[in-house]
């Protein structure tokens, strides 16, 4: 497997970064009534009033008991070079009805996001539903204009990033994983932003290069089938011979060797030479010329037994000369009960011809795996690697997480949403949220409250009221209190450091570490709690019952 080398490399990133952002985001990457609506704001005089967004999702995803959330340098990033063009303009005016006023548009020529604040949740944070992970605060009109785009940079992310999670979790901590899933994601932008996530979630390489080049993302491949089937007969095997990796200048006739290790291994094994494939042969030897060092080649473009016979003749050759080969890939069939036959044949090997690299061959496993298949593999398997694409990056559980991004103030009233679906109806209010974590070091609890009340504190006891079907309140003391956002947006400049994908991973795993092993259970975990403090909850029932109007509080249904 070729590896291509990694460094710290934060500040080249962030640049990258941003210039990708540049590229993928402009600022008509949104939907049209965003404009309408801005126009209406503007035409009234209500552009400029204050308001307050909050950015959440509803319900974890894949059926589970917690999300990732990423995607926020991505939109710290988008904020700070926010501006649209006399191009975009000009675009606008041609969609727009012909009786919008001209002046609308020079409004939008010297917009930017220079009045926007952005409180939130940091990058790669352990999330949970009807948490609000962002509160963008502005003018009306231009937080207005940001809901769409701030979705997207989010929404995807934050899925695949929780996918990957699951998978690291299936596979559990020494089984390496290499994200693959470029050609069967959504687009470039979808296969860039699921090489980038899945690597920040917990998955050790991509095959991805673009992600490497653009977020440090470390790169790995090997060969296809493709390659061994345009192979036919040892005589296309150019150059013939190899240097021994000790220093012996002498180059060595490698298929005349890997003739003599082929009916060693044969015998051995009690094979019939007739189970090979020449053609075979000659395009493992032909990689292991081109790549001595780095020889993992795929045994199944004809039968696991004649790809695994000339693998082991390759392979011993390639130690015969000083050289490390790496090991084999398997792309169909029972992977799991294959592996086991595989190791077993290295290990026969490794004690027959006295060659102890054998014992430490990789085999990597890849056809379209699944969550359940890692689960299998952790078991059962003699599996090292594992390749996966399509299911991990088009979440083929869940295709989205569906975040949504609802108004809660204007001009210093609190605003709520009433739907007839209860799940529906949003948090009026600026918010304010704190973990609360127990004496053992898990988060148990996540509290919302409003801005202006005091926060909890550790050690005293507190009243709250769960989200949930049951609306009676609960007393809990909580060892630790942890405010859970941060300013990371404000005057136009971002507040809080962009981080490189590798130091976002790192960060990822140790939260995902304290969380207790019951909400990240894969299967029927327990729901984490999310709760209203009482000022809160009374503020809620109030707008629900519809005697709000009384008290400065406004619906908007």
């Amino acid at each position: 497997m070729v590896m291509a080398s990694s460094s710290s490399r934060t500040c080249v990133e962030v640049e990258a970064m941003e210039r990708s952002v540049r590229q993928r985001v402009p600022p008509l990457l949104t939907d049209l009534y965003q404009f309408t609506m801005a126009y209406a704001y503007w035409r009234t005089g209500r552009h400029r009033e204050p308001a307050v967004f909050e950015l959440f999702f509803r319900n974890s995803p894949f059926d589970g008991g917690f999300a990732l959330f990423v995607g926020l340098h991505d939109c710290q990033l988008f904020l700070r070079s926010f501006r649209f063009s006399l191009q975009d303009v000009d675009f606008l005016r041609t969609i727009l009805p012909p009786s919008t006023d001209p002046g609308f548009f020079e409004y939008l020529r010297d917009l930017d996001c220079s009045g926007v604040t952005v409180r939130s949740v940091p990058e790669g944070s352990v999330v949970f539903g009807r948490v609000p992970l962002m509160e963008v605060a502005g003018p009306l009109a231009v937080v207005q204009l940001l809901e769409t785009s701030l979705l997207c940079l989010v929404n995807y992310a934050s899925l695949v990033c929780t996918n990957a999670a699951r998978f690291r979790l299936a596979a559990g901590p020494r089984m390496k994983l290499l994200e693959m899933g470029l050609r069967r994601a959504q687009g470039p932008d979808g296969g860039l932003t699921a090489s980038r996530y899945s690597y920040i979630g917990g998955f050790d390489l991509s095959s991805n290069v673009q992600a490497g080049l653009l977020y440090g993302v470390p790169v790995a491949g090997t060969i296809a089938h493709s390659y061994v089937t345009s192979f036919t007969s040892l005589e296309e095997v150019h150059p013939q011979t190899l240097v021994p990796a000790g220093g012996d200048p002498d180059p060595v006739d490698i298929i005349s060797l890997a003739k003599g290790w082929l009916g060693r291994v044969c015998e051995l094994l009690g094979a019939a030479p007739g189970k090979i494939r020449e053609g075979e042969l000659a395009a493992f030897l032909s990689y292991a010329i081109a790549y001595p060092h780095n020889f993992l080649a795929v045994i199944d473009s004809y039968s696991v037994v004649s790809g695994l016979l000339n693998f082991c003749a390759v392979a011993l050759t390639l130690c015969d000369l000083g050289y490390k080969p790496l090991g084999v890939r398997l792309d169909s069939g029972d992977l799991c009960k294959q592996s086991s036959e595989i190791r077993r044949v290295f290990r026969r090997c490794s004690e027959h011809f006295s060659v102890p690299d054998f014992d430490s061959l990789t085999i990597v496993g890849s056809n379209s795996i699944s969550e359940d298949n890692m689960l299998e593999f952790n078991q059962e398997s003699e599996i090292n690697t594992v390749g996966i694409g399509t299911h991990l990056v088009t979440c083929t559980k869940q295709p989205t997480l569906g975040c949504v991004y609802k108004l809660v103030e204007v001009q210093g009233k609190p605003r709520m949403k009433i739907s007839e679906d209860p799940d529906k109806s949003t948090l009026p209010g600026k918010k304010a949220v704190y973990r609360l974590v127990d004496s053992d070091g898990h988060p148990f609890l996540d509290l919302l409250c409003l801005s202006v009340e005091s926060p909890p504190e550790a050690g005293a006891s507190l009243t709250c009221y769960p989200l949930g079907p049951n609306t009676s309140s609960v007393s809990v003391t909580p060892a630790q209190v942890a405010c859970l956002r941060q300013e990371v947006f404000s005057n136009g400049q971002v507040t809080e450091p962009v981080c490189s994908a590798a130091e976002t991973r790192t960060k990822v795993q140790v939260v995902l570490q304290t969380l207790h092993p019951r909400h990240k259970r894969l299967k029927e975990p327990d729901t984490y709690t999310v709760a209203l403090s009482e000022k809160l909850h009374d503020l809620v029932t109030e707008g629900k019952n519809g005697s709000c109007c009384e008290s400065n509080f406004v619906q908007d249904n």
